[in-house]
């Protein structure tokens, strides 16, 4: 009786994921809102407005501006993924012996999870006994021995270096996919007009990847947003405030030394960030 229900009135069914979605997304995005601009400490039953302090507060607030600027830095790996993952997706494409394989490698770095990838990458890291330095050693380029990710200098670098070999093999898998689903006869055909395997990327192919391209990007941007637990547990946030994320200075800001509204604050900068670099992108594949 209740399936025929269910199968009568199906708009019945989507009330309670929408409901579940509305309340853990959309509310919370609206009390995150208000606590900003709120005076709540936590666990207070009364709260009142008072304004703008908080967001006002982060003009002087060099911490702030520090994080603001890794977290723009972050995004620069967009463009460096999409390079490496466009060139692996080429060389796939080529139908060499072994690309089932090398499929499945690429793609392994992507379903570590951010704590797994931010340990692995501590050890090869590391500067006694660390992977990198030791082959460093090996070869006799002792000149290349560094303190990678505990060196202001080389931090952010460091983990830039670590979400490219994590994110690059799924962009790779995300370009092949758009280009095996080229039709063929255009390649025959322009293979038939003697067109070279270049001119056929660069003219044929290329341009009929935007829609994968848009989708690497979101998926990309998204990541290097929420990639708090691998610079946690890589850095810390250090040395100093080098690796620094508003992301990282969210979560010291509510829960460490319970400035909820401050880190509130933080949030919704955090998600204006998320909307500006990520709609637009959105909408284009939309539109298209």
């Amino acid at each position: 009786m209740m399936v025929d229900f269910f199968k009568r009135h199906p708009l019945v069914v989507m009330i309670i994921p929408f409901g579940l979605v509305f309340y853990f997304i959309y509310v919370g995005i609206g009390w995150n809102l208000w606590v900003s601009v709120s005076d709540w400490k936590g666990l207070m039953a009364s709260y009142n407005f008072q304004g703008f302090d908080a967001y006002l507060r982060m003009l002087n607030d060099s911490t702030f501006w520090i994080s603001l600027k890794n977290t723009l830095i972050l995004f620069t790996i967009i463009p460096i993924c999409l390079l490496v993952g466009l060139f692996l997706a080429i060389v796939m494409d080529q139908g060499l012996r072994g690309t089932n394989l090398f499929r499945n490698l690429f793609l392994l770095p992507f379903a570590l999870s951010f704590v797994v990838t931010g340990t692995l990458w501590a050890w090869m890291y590391n500067p006694a006994n660390g992977i990198i330095n030791s082959l460093f050693r090996g070869l006799g380029w002792d000149f290349l021995v560094g303190t990678w990710h505990t060196s202001q200098q080389t931090v952010m670098p460091s983990i830039m270096l670590a979400l490219v070999w994590q994110f690059s093999g799924y962009v790779a898998l995300v370009f092949l996919g758009g280009i095996k689903s080229v039709p063929q006869n255009q390649i025959q055909a322009a293979q038939l007009d003697g067109a070279s395997t270049w001119r056929i990327y660069r003219r044929l192919i290329l341009p009929q990847l935007k829609a994968p391209m848009t989708t690497a990007i979101v998926i990309i941007a998204m990541f290097a947003l929420r990639s708090f637990d691998f610079i946690w547990v890589l850095t810390g946030g250090g040395p100093g405030y080098a690796s620094h994320t508003l992301p990282i200075q969210m979560y010291k800001e509510t829960f460490l030394s319970t400035r909820f509204v401050y880190g509130s604050a933080i949030g919704n900068v955090l998600l204006v960030l998320v909307l500006v670099l990520v709609v637009p992108f959105t909408y284009q594949n939309y539109r298209r």
